[in-house]
């Protein structure tokens, strides 16, 4: 009988520090909807391993952003931004149902999941991380607006090794601010997130020179700026 009351005591208490993290959570995220967070689980990972240099990082409102970066960004890692909640089920499908077909395993996460993962949660490829990072995506959606989901993705991405957010990697690699990005250097920028670590903006091999071409198409196709009116 006293087992039974322990089993019931310690489940009980494991239900409660659930809900309480999950609480913790819903605050901390409703929280980074008006405030600009400082900075993000993958910048922190990379000051505690071996960093090879120190971070370059320096937040810009969306309004000193060019309105062609979060357009290249759109096209090149999530044309269904505007549309989806978070997660993008359909996506989900398409690459489940190629992958069956026989064909390579694609990754389907959102620009909110990657927002969710840079800032809270770790690299890697769990079920588990994805799980946590596909509900994080959700519960971000419904609090913040698109317009700002992207104006933190763009604060916190690795753009290379150190170089966080768009206007350091603006300066680092055009020597100006990133408000004044053209058309083209928005698609070089966006063009090495899968990999900002390997790929390169300044020396641009075929294969990233292949990406900048296919995302200044997939822009145009979306209908250049207009597509992103309206977030």
């Amino acid at each position: 009988m006293a087992k039974t009351s322990l089993v019931r005591t310690s489940v009980r208490w494991l239900a409660l520090t659930f809900a309480g993290l999950i609480a913790l959570l819903f605050v901390l995220i409703l929280l980074l909807r008006f405030v600009n967070p400082p900075t993000s689980a993958f910048m922190l990972a990379y000051q505690v391993g071996s960093a090879p240099q120190p971070i370059r990082h320096e937040w810009v409102p969306m309004t000193e952003i060019s309105p062609w970066m979060p357009l290249a960004v759109v096209a090149s890692e999530d044309q269904r931004f505007p549309h989806h909640l978070g997660v993008d089920f359909e996506a989900i499908r398409k690459a489940v149902s190629e992958h069956k077909a026989g064909e390579g395993l694609r990754g389907a996460s959102t620009i909110t999941q990657q927002t969710a993962k840079n800032l809270f949660l770790w690299n890697g490829r769990s079920f588990v991380r994805k799980a946590i990072e596909a509900g994080l995506a959700v519960a971000i959606d419904g609090l913040w607006s698109k317009q700002r989901v992207l104006e933190v993705y763009l604060n916190i991405a690795e753009f290379g090794p150190g170089i966080y957010g768009v206007e350091a990697a603006s300066q680092v690699y055009f020597g100006i601010p990133a408000r004044f990005l053209s058309e083209n250097q928005a698609a070089r920028l966006a063009a090495v997130l899968p990999n900002p670590n390997v790929l390169s903006v300044t020396s641009p091999t075929t294969y990233v020179q292949e990406r900048v071409d296919w995302i200044l198409g997939q822009m145009d196709q979306l209908s250049g700026l207009r597509y992103l009116e309206g977030l």
